[in-house]
């Protein structure tokens, strides 16, 4: 029978946490570019755009509970980063924005530091 200690299974689950969100940030990724080749009007684009928010809201929900261990400041600015894409893809729906570009460097960028 195998012996585990408890800082074991907390590194591996928090390895397999970073591993689903590092997954869901590349399907965010794959949206964001098929949708930046479809246009700003097309169904890819909202799939992508709705992905995205729903995403970055379960991460704000997230960041904001109080049990999270990420640093407070570094919390805060996440919750910034979040907020600004859940907007900018609200104006891409609309029509307002065709900020891809910065939507899929944003994203890319967080996916990159999920190590």
């Amino acid at each position: 029978m195998y012996k585990f200690s408890y800082a074991e299974i907390l590194e591996d689950s928090s390895s397999e946490a970073r591993l689903r969100e590092r997954d869901a940030f590349d399907r965010a990724l794959e949206l964001l570019v098929a949708a930046e080749a479809a246009g700003p009007a097309s169904s890819e684009t909202r799939a992508a755009m709705l992905y995205l928010q729903r995403l970055w809201g379960i991460l704000i929900r997230d960041l904001a509970e109080t049990s999270n261990e990420l640093s407070p400041a570094l919390r805060a600015d996440l919750i910034s980063i979040g907020l600004w894409v859940v907007k900018e893809a609200d104006l891409v729906i609309n029509e307002a924005s065709q900020n891809f570009a910065g939507l899929i460097s944003v994203n890319r960028s967080i996916r990159d530091g999920l190590q």
